[in-house]
C-alpha cells in the first residue's frame, strides 16, 4: 500500500472546468478501492465551500504574509479524504478557478498556485504535523508544478509523479514574478522553470518529476513532436525515458445508460431498441422535429480552435443539407458561439445550440444522439467519445491523443472482423469530415451493420480500475527512480 498525496486545481464534483476534473475525482476513488492510501489536495474555492457540509481545521500557516488554513472533508460519495487549501485571499473569489468574470486569467494566478504548490510541499515533508508523510506526490498540469521542483533537491521525499492532462497550457509568468515569489535562484535556468525568459510552472514537472505520464499512450508520444509539444517537445524527448501514457476511465457508476438518473429511457446491449426513446425525448425537450429515423449528432465541448470548431463550422451549410439533426452543448470564445447561435436561428429544424454547461443535458445528449462530434485537432486523451462509447453513440473523431487509441474506424476490414466502434476523420478540414459524415450516414441505414457497432462500442471496458492498476505500477517506477537518484 502506498500513502499518495493527489494535488489538483480542481475535482469533480466539487469543481470542474474540464476533464482533469473528472479524473481528479475518479482516480483517487478507483486507487482506494484497490487499497491505496489516498489524500485529495484542492484549493477552498467558494464553489467548493459551498458544497462541503463538514469540515474540520487540521493545519494552518503562513505563505507570502497570506494565512492559510488546511480543511480536512471527503469527497461526496467516497471515503476519500480532501485536504483543501483555504487561503481566502488566494481563492475565495468570484469567477472560475483561474478566470476572472470578463474571462480574463486573474491577475494574480502565479501567487495563487504558489501558494497551494507551498502547502503541497509542506504535506509532502510531514511539516504539518498530520503524522502521515506521502510517499508519492501525485500532481497533475501547471497548476501544481512547482512542487516537483521544490521537493527534487530535498531528502526524504516522496517520489514525485506528474501528469500533463493538456500542455498547451502551461502556466507562464514573466522574470518578476519568479523574483515576487521568492523561488530558489538556481531555478531560473533553462535546466530549471526559466522557458524563453518567462517563469513555466509546468517545466517544474516536466524537468524534476521522477516520472511523466500523458492521459493516452499516443498523446505521450505525440508531445515528443514539435506539432504537438508546444516548445516543450526538446525537454521531453531529453527526458522520454521517464515519460509514458495511460489512458484515462470513466465513472462507469456515473455513466452507466442502463441506470442512468438523468435519462428518459434506460437501455443496455440487450435492450438497444430503447435508446430511441431518449433521441424522441431529447427532440422533443429540445423544439427539435420528433422523427426517431432523422439521425442525430450530437456535441459537448469547450467552443475553442483545439476542438475542431473551425472545420465544422467552414461544413456547417453542407453538414445541414444531410437530412440530420444537430445539438451542440459547450461554452467558449465568443466568435464561435455568435457564429455557432447565427446558424441555428437560420436553421432552427436542425441545429439546436445550447452555450453554456449542463451536466444533466450532456447526459440526456450522449443518450439521445446517433453519432458523437468529437474531430478535434489534439486531444490528449478525451473522455466525452468514452462516455459516447458506453452509450452506444457512435464517435467522429480525428485520429489523434486518446481518440486514436480508443476509436476504431469503421472501415470494410474493420467492419469484417467486428472491431469497428465509430468513425474517423482522415486529417483536419472540412473535406475531411464532411466524407466521414456521409460514410456513417450510409452505415446508419444499414440497420444490423449499425447495431453491430454500437454493440462493439458498448462492450469496451475503459473503467477506472484498469487505468488505476497502470497508476500502481508507475508509482513503483517513480518510487525506484527517486531511490536510484539518491543511491
Amino acid at each position: 500500500m502506498n500513502k499518495i498525496l493527489y494535488i489538483s486545481s480542481e475535482a469533480y464534483p466539487l469543481i470542474k472546468t474540464g476533464g482533469l476534473a473528472d479524473v481528479a475525482g475518479s482516480l483517487p476513488i478507483a486507487l482506494t478501492e484497490l487499497s491505496e492510501d489516498m489524500r485529495l489536495l484542492l484549493p477552498a474555492y467558494p464553489q467548493v465551500m459551498q458544497q462541503i457540509r463538514k469540515k474540520k481545521q487540521v493545519a494552518s500557516c503562513i505563505f507570502y504574509n497570506l494565512e492559510v488554513s488546511l480543511l480536512e472533508t471527503r469527497l461526496p460519495g467516497s471515503k476519500v479524504t480532501v485536504w483543501l487549501v483555504d487561503c481566502p485571499a488566494a481563492f475565495n473569489r468570484p469567477g472560475s478557478p483561474y478566470m476572472d468574470s470578463h474571462g480574463q486569467p486573474w491577475h494574480d494566478n502565479a501567487l495563487r498556485f504558489a501558494v497551494f504548490c507551498k502547502v503541497a510541499v509542506e504535506i509532502a515533508l510531514n511539516r504539518l504535523n498530520l503524522n502521515w508523510q506521502p510517499d508519492i506526490a501525485h500532481c497533475n498540469d501547471w497548476q501544481s508544478g512547482l512542487v516537483p521542483a521544490l521537493l527534487h533537491p530535498l531528502k526524504q521525499r516522496p517520489a514525485t509523479v506528474f501528469t500533463i492532462h493538456n500542455l498547451a497550457y502551461q502556466g507562464l509568468f514573466d522574470h518578476q514574478t519568479f523574483l515576487d515569489l521568492e523561488l530558489p535562484p538556481e531555478l531560473w535556468h533553462p535546466d530549471g522553470l526559466e522557458f524563453y525568459d518567462q517563469l513555466s510552472f509546468i517545466k517544474g514537472g516536466l524537468a524534476f518529476a521522477d516520472r511523466i505520464n500523458a492521459v493516452s499512450p499516443t498523446y505521450a508520444h505525440e508531445i515528443l513532436q514539435p506539432e504537438y509539444g508546444n516548445g516543450l517537445n526538446g525537454l521531453l524527448q531529453h527526458r522520454h525515458d521517464r515519460l509514458s501514457g495511460i489512458l484515462n476511465g470513466i465513472d462507469h457508476t456515473t455513466w452507466n445508460p442502463a441506470t442512468d438518473p438523468h435519462i428518459a429511457a434506460g437501455y443496455d446491449v440487450t435492450s438497444l431498441a430503447q435508446k430511441r426513446l431518449n433521441k424522441t425525448a431529447l427532440q422533443k425537450q429540445l423544439g427539435l422535429p420528433e422523427d426517431k429515423k432523422t439521425p442525430l449528432i450530437g456535441m459537448i465541448s469547450r467552443m475553442v480552435e483545439q476542438k475542431g470548431l473551425d472545420i465544422i463550422l467552414q461544413g456547417m451549410a453542407e453538414i445541414l443539407t444531410m437530412s440530420t439533426q444537430l445539438v451542440i452543448l459547450g461554452t467558449g470564445e465568443t466568435h464561435y458561439e455568435m457564429q455557432l447561435i447565427g446558424w441555428a436561428r437560420n436553421h432552427p429544424e436542425q441545429l439546436k445550440v445550447i452555450i453554456g454547461y449542463d451536466e444533466t443535458l450532456s447526459h440526456q445528449i450522449e443518450a439521445g444522439s446517433d453519432l458523437f462530434l468529437m474531430p478535434s485537432a489534439f486531444e490528449p486523451c478525451g473522455l466525452n467519445q468514452l462516455y459516447s462509447l458506453r452509450y452506444g453513440t457512435l464517435p467522429v473523431v480525428r485520429n489523434v491523443g486518446g481518440l486514436a487509441d480508443t476509436v476504431v474506424d469503421a472501415d470494410r476490414t474493420n467492419l469484417k472482423n467486428a472491431t469497428a466502434n465509430g468513425f474517423v476523420v482522415a486529417s483536419q478540414s472540412a473535406t475531411a469530415l464532411l466524407a466521414t459524415l456521409e460514410n456513417a450516414l450510409k452505415l446508419y441505414r444499414q440497420t444490423r451493420v449499425w447495431q453491430q457497432l454500437q454493440i462493439t462500442a458498448m462492450n469496451a471496458d475503459y473503467s477506472w480500475q484498469r487505468s488505476a492498476e497502470h497508476y500502481i505500477e508507475l508509482y513503483q517506477q517513480a518510487l525506484a527512480d527517486r531511490d536510484k537518484a539518491a543511491a
